[in-house]
């Protein structure tokens, strides 16, 4: 399922425009965006848990030339399904 897709499909579900499905959707993720940013963990109840994890520093290779490179630490978006939603997948 794609945005548009997923648009269409809160549109349909909540009795709304694909207008405004496609404005919510945005503020939805605009919201879990800046909350992570913050620093701030988003919990959906029956849904799951997004967090910020931190990735340390690391030496890869390139895979053309072999090269050993350095990898910087970076923080990285991480999500963590709930009981709800493994439930749901799982039946």
């Amino acid at each position: 399922m794609n945005k548009s897709e997923l648009i269409e499909a809160i549109a349909d579900s909540a009795d709304l425009s694909k207008a405004s499905a496609g404005r919510a959707l945005d503020a939805v993720v605009d919201a879990i965006s800046t909350s992570l940013k913050g620093g701030d963990q988003v919990v959906v109840s029956g849904f799951g848990t997004f967090t910020i994890r931190d990735r340390a520093a690391r030496k890869g290779r390139n895979p053309q030339t072999g090269a050993e490179i350095e990898i910087k630490a970076a923080k990285v978006p991480g999500f963590k399904a709930g009981k709800a939603l493994k439930e749901t997948v799982n039946k």
